[in-house]
């Protein structure tokens, strides 16, 4: 298919499959924050800590963000899990670091987020499972509107050629 193509896409986070991710011998799930997890201006809630709290019975939970550690602070405080802040996605750099940090194989690993040109074209750069969600909100960052902007002319071609379309969710 294509570089923007997720291997699944499902309408948030909360709609992902995670036991079939298990059984496909996932061992890590890397999470985008921003429009992924949470709103762009919004602090950690006690839901998504529950909620994360949850996965990491199964799941080495990490994030990674192109958003800086301020921006993330709280998170990782509250999450108690791994926070890799100023990512400079799509560059494979930091999942390759998580590779090794975590002896982790490429087939263990699985990226998560809202944008086609940041988590969906890292994970293919670096042949992992990916898989996009629909972003929380309509406000992004400044930075994001460029990638937005490309991401719609991505989705207009795949559309016509049948790969993906907005609203229709599939694993």
């Amino acid at each position: 298919m294509g570089y923007f193509t997720p291997t699944m896409y499902k309408k948030n986070v909360r709609e992902i499959p995670y036991h079939i991710l298990k059984k496909m011998g996932i061992k890590c799930l890397i999470f985008d924050l921003d429009n992924t997890l949470a709103t762009i201006d919004e602090e950690c809630s006690d839901e998504l800590v529950t909620w994360i709290h949850q996965l990491k019975k199964d799941f080495l939970v990490l994030i990674i963000t192109n958003n800086t550690k301020k921006r993330v602070a709280s998170y990782k405080k509250k999450l108690n899990v791994p926070i890799y802040s100023f990512a400079l996605k799509p560059s494979i750099k930091t999942v390759s670091k998580i590779s090794k940090e975590y002896s982790l194989k490429k087939d263990e690993l699985c990226i998560i987020g809202d944008q086609l040109m940041t988590d969906i074209f890292l994970g293919k750069r670096f042949s992992i499972m990916t898989i996009l969600v629909d972003p929380i909100a309509k406000k992004d960052l400044k930075i994001t509107s460029f990638n937005r902007f490309v991401e719609r002319i991505i989705l207009k071609r795949y559309k016509r050629l049948q790969y993906l379309e907005r609203g229709k969710y599939y694993e």
